[in-house]
């Protein structure tokens, strides 16, 4: 099912095929930055997301390995999605972004130990 994601001010707009059923996987993430955003996450595939409006709006942030790349609106602030280091041909999405999406009524979210990444683990 196609559904709409958007930032606050409407600039950034994109298109997410979500199942019928609802994301397949969602969680928080305890890593540095995910914490401080305090969103769930929508895990999608590399073909379920469509940026269709405000290319030119996007602001890229980097740290740490500079593998991740976490997007958010220039204009408003909002942090609409994030390509993950562990792999960065899929999307994690702010679902609070997503239409018709009620993050306050999800209970029981997993939390992913971004705290003690495996790409972090010293060998």
């Amino acid at each position: 099912m196609k559904k709409k994601l958007t930032c606050h001010c409407g600039g950034i707009e994109a298109e997410v095929n979500v199942p019928e059923n609802g994301f397949e996987k969602i969680m928080r993430c305890n890593c540095s930055i995910c914490k401080k955003k305090g969103y769930i996450i929508g895990v999608l595939g590399s073909d379920d997301f469509k940026l269709n409006k405000g290319e030119d709006l996007l602001t890229l942030y980097q740290f740490k390995t500079k593998t991740a790349q976490h997007y958010f609106c220039k204009v408003c602030g909002i942090h609409t999605h994030n390509r993950p280091r562990i792999n960065p041909k899929i999307y994690g999405i702010n679902i609070a972004c997503v239409e018709g999406v009620k993050p306050f009524e999800i209970e029981n979210v997993p939390v992913n130990d971004g705290e003690n990444h495996p790409l972090d683990q010293k060998k």
